[in-house]
């Protein structure tokens, strides 16, 4: 029944062989123009209780838990069956039952990870405290060198390595300096979780709560170094190609040469996303006692593992989870299950799921959709007023490039290397973790494989990837709110249309319009259609800093400005490609609204969320978009058909002067 609360319409009669899908839970007593997300979503606001095992709920990221209901009813299905060793339903099977099998979990306690407590005990010096980092970067266990392959942001053909600043464990460098209320009781939580874990496994309550200071400690002097999320957004400044001989000079206490050799992984220059985290370990290293890197390394540990050992730890992760979160109580083992097969095995887990829940004409209509809004965005380049001819040939060849998946990867995965056993969860997640790390590490120095997903299939996102060039629409989101295939153009226009069109404006935001056609950081503006481009992405930037929820809480504006850009754009493209349709050249009405108001009304719907003020106030500090209800009440304010559709005048409170209201696409 939980499922339904995130359905925005119910079926009624027939119309133009679509069905009519009625409006339900307008609040007439609002004027539309004073805030519009409260005007559509208002009344089930009021009315919806968030799970007590969520942080919220509605839409958009909060349909992946009905998603892992959906999942944890194949899994329990395939777990049951008799499956041929080493197939795809034997793997998922018999990894699911291992991991709902919580007996045989709290009866191990934290056995599993004693081999790995006991090699961090014997470390000596630094050489065997680098070795031993090394190898559990192998398994996905990253303590302080976060390590990644990926395309060349400036050869995108081409996959290399790169690293990236790490070794935190608060959300973000920020919340070891700040010092309100929140993020204090943040702080001390956290202390709190680290005491925890060293007490579980053998410390005394002195020792314990000395250790858990002494790995914060370490922390926040690595998180001095770390640049800020509104830094990161600086692609160019997070591009810095290097030769592995001139960082082994660099950095010769991290010793980079035996540390790709132990890897195995063979380059000669990597990229190092943000240098100054690693010059400040390079000291570090040296400046911190070995003693206090084995209990750093031991917190790490144990932080990494928490969930997957006995119910003490997966307890005392939660207790700080509540803090983050609002969280109330813990989530179901099928649900926890659900998600950590979507992780280790997600694309068998997708194939499964896409066999029983996709279908095959949405994703056709999909395809009519999203070739609309192309063409429409087109339209929109031509006629953009501060933009040059040349410039403007540039953007529409980059636009027309552009690659679309939609639904599931053309093929899937393959998993034979993991090995998984009915009563064994944690090394079944360890051979997971290994299998991947060996599979993601293949990449390097070979060309991209164009065909990949960075997503898993039932997922409710999207995505763009602008090294590739391409949007990404998995087949978890292709579902009501955001699409129906038998809902009318107004509606799917305004759900999933917005969508795409957001997602095809982040190929032109800050960071995506660095980038060309083929997907490279490279300049392809003239200088002053630049300037013309900054100056609009400094109004966004401005506008949205104003916004606030929780009375005095602002949006960062600079960290959300890429996501707000294509929010804006998003909607104005959708409405174009909307107009070219039947209906939307018409004026009939459904339910008593207008086809421009049923895809406003739309717009609504697909961002009708209710989430604990904790987990706001994470979101906030952490999420590159705005808010649900400033992602319909900011943009709408900047869409002039939308004034015209609800008749929004001067002095209603989302009323912007014309000349005001910012385009930039």
């Amino acid at each position: 029944m939980l499922f339904m609360v995130f359905l925005a319409f119910t079926a009624c009669s027939k119309h133009e062989g679509k069905k009519n899908i009625a409006i339900t839970g307008i609040d007439s007593t609002l004027r539309p123009g004073d805030d519009f997300f409260k005007y559509v979503n208002g009344k089930w606001y009021d009315s919806v209780s968030i799970p007590a095992s969520q942080s919220g709920v509605g839409a958009y990221m909060f349909m992946n838990f009905p998603q892992r209901m959906r999942l944890q009813g194949i899994l329990d299905s395939i777990s049951k069956s008799k499956n041929p060793a080493g197939s795809i339903a034997q793997k998922v099977g018999d990894f699911y039952a291992s991991g709902m099998d919580t007996v045989t979990i709290d009866k191990r306690g934290y056995e599993p990870i004693k081999p790995l407590l006991a090699k961090i005990e014997a470390i000596t010096d630094l050489p065997s405290l680098m070795n031993l980092v090394v190898n559990e970067v192998k398994v996905y266990n990253t303590s302080i060198i976060g390590l990644a392959v990926t395309p060349d942001d400036k050869n995108s053909s081409m996959n290399i390595a790169q690293i990236y600043q790490t070794g935190i464990g608060l959300p973000d460098r920020d919340y070891y300096f700040k010092s309100d209320s929140s993020t204090v009781a943040i702080q001390q939580a956290y202390k709190k979780y680290l005491t925890t874990l060293f007490q579980q496994t053998g410390s005394n309550a002195q020792e314990a709560s000395k250790n858990a200071n002494l790995v914060y400690d370490i922390d926040k002097q690595l998180a001095a170094s770390h640049k800020t999320k509104v830094e990161l957004r600086d692609v160019q400044a997070n591009y810095n190609k290097i030769a592995v001989t001139d960082l082994a000079k660099r950095h010769a206490n991290i010793n980079w040469n035996t540390f790709l050799t132990t890897l195995g992984a063979q380059t000669d220059s990597i990229n190092v996303g943000q240098p100054a985290y690693y010059d400040a370990l390079n000291k570090l290293l040296k400046t911190i006692p070995i003693a206090s890197w084995k209990i750093y390394l031991k917190a790490n540990s144990l932080e990494r593992y928490a969930d997957d050992l006995s119910k003490p730890f997966v307890d005392a992760s939660f207790e700080y989870t509540k803090v983050l979160s609002g969280q109330a109580v813990q989530k179901s083992r099928g649900e926890i299950m659900a998600n950590v097969l979507d992780t280790y095995l997600g694309e068998a887990v997708g194939e499964l799921y896409v066999k029983k829940y996709f279908s095959e004409d949405a994703k056709k209509r999909m395809l009519v959709l999203v070739n609309n809004l192309q063409k429409a965005y087109g339209k929109r380049i031509d006629n953009l007023e501060w933009m040059s001819p040349g410039t403007k040939q540039k953007a529409k060849e980059k636009l027309f490039a552009m690659t679309k998946k939609i639904g599931y990867p053309d093929k899937w995965r393959d998993y034979s290397k993991v090995q998984i056993g009915r009563d064994t969860y944690f090394e079944n997640m360890v051979s997971a973790a290994t299998a991947d790390y060996q599979f993601q590490l293949a990449k390097l120095g070979k060309k991209v494989d164009k065909s990949e997903w960075y997503t898993t299939t039932p997922t409710v996102t999207a995505y763009n990837n602008p090294t590739a060039n391409e949007i990404v629409f998995p087949a978890g989101i292709l579902q009501a709110p955001y699409f129906d295939n038998n809902a009318d153009d107004a509606l799917n226009y305004g759900g999933i249309g917005m969508v795409i069109g957001h997602e095809i404006t982040h190929t032109f935001d800050d960071q995506g319009a660095q980038y060309d056609k083929d997907g490279n950081l490279k300049d392809w503006w003239t200088k002053e259609d630049y300037a013309q481009f900054k100056s609009r992405i400094q109004q966004v930037i401005t506008m949205y800093n104003t916004y606030t929820v929780l009375g005095d809480l602002h949006i960062n504006g600079a960290m959300t400005v890429g996501e707000n850009t294509a929010d804006i754009a998003g909607i104005a493209v959708a409405y174009d490609a909307f107009k070219m349709t039947e209906q939307g050249k018409g004026d009939t009405k459904i339910d008593g609204f207008t086809p421009d108001q049923r895809f406003f009304i739309s717009i609504a719907k697909i961002w009708r969320v209710k989430m604990k003020d904790e987990f706001l106030r994470l979101w906030i500090n952490n999420n590159p978009h705005s808010p649900p209800n400033w992602r319909v009440n900011g943009p709408l304010m900047n869409t002039t058909p939308f004034y015209e559709a609800f008749s929004v005048k001067e002095g209603d409170k989302m009323f912007l002067p014309k000349k005001d209201r910012i385009t930039i696409w």
